[in-house]
């Protein structure tokens, strides 16, 4: 009998802590719809890494377990990857390391809180050469050759498991005259703080925009935005940027009257899980103080000069090949190349029509991408477009591909033909990039 108790009582007590021990790691407890681990997978299904359940989803809205979301990290870990998707990886094996040891994938010193600072970045060289009219000219940037060399560091400090701060620091070099001038030096270009939450996300610093960051500004500005909402997200921003930026500025010889803009933006983004996105957003631009080009005012020295521009957009995916991209933008000032004052068309408008085939993926050597667009880019709209060779104040045709010959190297070719908008002078630009990344 004494026995049979001292039995009893040792099997109930490796059975419970058997229990407790599986508890703690039990790979079928759900992991909570509002864990970070669910935007980082779904980051890395987007870059190609993983495949989720082979149809990109995750079984509709339903939560997946943590034995599930290890084996999607475990086929993540075998594709070797680099860069920030690697740091993904990484904090997700941390996360899920005892689920992974269960499967018997070794995750090898990886801590949760390890490693609070990552690096990513590139080495890029780009050539262009742009030809206006019959005459090829020097006398400004659009119309000079770009023979440039570019290193990039992005580093990303994790303070708490809401908050990184970022940053991006450039340095270029000509090789035209390759002599280290003063142009070519170290800047902080970009510098912020990031709060990601569910369904909202807050920046504040110095910052890339994404509110119509493709027609009308693709550029950093100085001051807040926050995101909101899931398949549909708005985003409100409010801070300043450098006039210099502004291409109907840049190009005349009134950009040092200027020194800062005033900028604010709302945008609303659409992309659910079908195959249509969508796009809408207004952003004000209060441009520095008066300006004067000869005998012809721009504003006045109280209010400057206020350009407002309304964009709507919308993409359609047909199959995992083919795509078509189409955006609108209208703004309330022409803004019209302070070079050419005397010239007078409509530059309150810029659209661009674009079909998309494939796609480079930097992390798979063979793939490739090409597309081409016609696009129309009135300065008053396009304040700072994104695209690099038909630019503000064009108009005209653009074809473009992308190669990856080897892992993490991508080559760019791109084409573009047309005119000066509003102005009997022909345009075109042949542009090529390659790129390391790291």
């Amino acid at each position: 009998m004494k026995k049979t108790l001292v039995s009893a009582l040792t099997t109930a007590l490796v059975v419970g802590a058997a229990s407790t021990t599986f508890a703690a790691a039990n790979p079928f407890s759900d992991v909570p719809a509002d864990h970070w681990a669910y935007d980082a997978v779904s980051q890395l299904a987007a870059d190609g890494v993983i495949e989720g359940y082979g149809d990109s989803t995750f079984k509709g809205n339903r939560n997946i377990t943590r034995y599930e979301m290890a084996q999607m990290v475990a086929k993540a870990m075998a594709k070797n990857t680099s860069g920030a998707d690697k740091a993904l990886v990484d904090k997700l094996a941390a996360e899920f390391a005892e689920e992974l040891n269960n499967l018997g994938v070794r995750v090898a010193k990886l801590e949760r809180n390890a490693d609070m600072v990552k690096w990513n970045g590139k080495a890029e060289y780009t050539w262009q050469r742009t030809n206006v009219g019959k005459t090829y000219t020097t006398n400004t940037a659009d119309n000079a050759d770009t023979n440039q060399l570019l290193f990039r560091l992005e580093p990303s400090a994790e303070v708490n498991k809401n908050w990184h701060v970022n940053a991006r620091l450039d340095a270029k070099i000509n090789m035209t005259h390759d002599t280290g001038k003063d142009d070519d030096n170290v800047h902080l270009k970009r510098v912020w703080a990031q709060g990601d939450y569910k369904n909202f996300q807050v920046r504040a610093g110095k910052m890339g925009n994404k509110i119509a960051n493709d027609i009308v500004f693709d550029d950093t500005f100085s001051g807040l935005d926050v995101t909101f909402g899931k398949d549909l997200k708005a985003t409100l921003a409010y801070g300043r940027l450098s006039s210099n930026t502004i291409d109907a500025i840049n190009d005349s010889a009134a950009k040092g009257d200027v020194k800062t803009s005033n900028y604010w933006g709302v945008g609303l983004n659409y992309a659910g899980k079908s195959k249509l996105t969508a796009r809408a957003a207004y952003q004000q631009f209060n441009i520095g103080d008066r300006i004067t080009v000869g005998t012809i005012p721009y504003g006045t020295a109280k209010e400057g000069i206020k350009d407002g521009v309304w964009s709507v957009g919308a993409g359609y995916k047909f199959d995992k090949n083919v795509a078509i991209d189409a955006v609108y933008a209208r703004g309330n000032k022409k803004l019209e190349n302070y070079v050419n004052a005397g010239v007078n068309p409509d530059q309150k408008t810029a659209f661009s029509y674009q079909v998309s085939y494939k796609g480079a993926q930097p992390a798979n050597k063979g793939t490739w991408g090409a597309w081409a667009a016609y696009r129309y880019l009135g300065y008053g709209a396009a304040i700072h477009p994104t695209w690099d060779v038909v630019k503000a104040g064009t108009k005209g045709f653009e074809i473009g591909v992308k190669y990856v010959p080897l892992k993490n190297i991508v080559t760019q070719l791109q084409y573009g033909n047309g005119k000066l908008i509003g102005q009997d002078k022909t345009y075109n630009s042949i542009f090529g990039r390659v790129e390391f990344l790291f």
